[in-house]
């Protein structure tokens, strides 16, 4: 997901990373979106689940083989929820292309890049790690140019992928 223009105030927290700014929004014991953001100042978190993101979200910074343990609330399809789970199994420093996980989920490579342009997680359920038949990065959160491409491929580098 992304904010054209963000309000950090809409957020419990709000963390700065090298290319982006990524909101975290909360709602009593689980997450229920982390944005990605154009550069923004950072806001502390408001709650317990809010900080605990951010510590974690530092930790993939300092480790990009560092796992996440939080508690998600995904709104998605069944379809989505599917694709998801596949992500999130694609280990740091990977890649699969949207027609291997669409081969796995007995899909389509364009129904796996829809699921993905849907993540409410991005990083946390890695979408980034989704590229390409070609070798290309595809799109990434919905986008296909610019900005969220730029993450992404922050990403794939912070994760020794070139």
């Amino acid at each position: 997901m992304i904010e054209e223009h963000p309000g950090a105030a809409d957020y419990d927290a709000v963390i700065s990373w090298p290319v982006c700014s990524l909101g975290i929004c909360c709602d009593g014991n689980t997450i229920i979106a982390i944005d990605i953001l154009e550069p923004c100042d950072e806001r502390a978190g408001r709650q317990p689940l809010a900080q605990a993101v951010v510590r974690q979200l530092r930790g993939y910074l300092k480790d990009s083989s560092f796992k996440f343990s939080l508690p998600l609330a995904p709104a998605g399809t069944a379809f989505q929820q599917r694709v998801w789970a596949g992500i999130v199994a694609i280990p740091a420093g990977q890649t699969r292309t949207y027609g291997a996980l669409a081969d796995e989920l007995k899909s389509s490579a364009r129904a796996v890049g829809g699921a993905c342009g849907a993540n409410p997680f991005p990083v946390v359920v890695p979408c980034h790690r989704v590229i390409a038949s070609d070798g290309s990065l595809g799109g990434f959160a919905g986008q296909r140019a610019g900005f969220l491409l730029d993450v992404k491929r922050w990403l794939l580098h912070h994760e020794g992928i070139q």
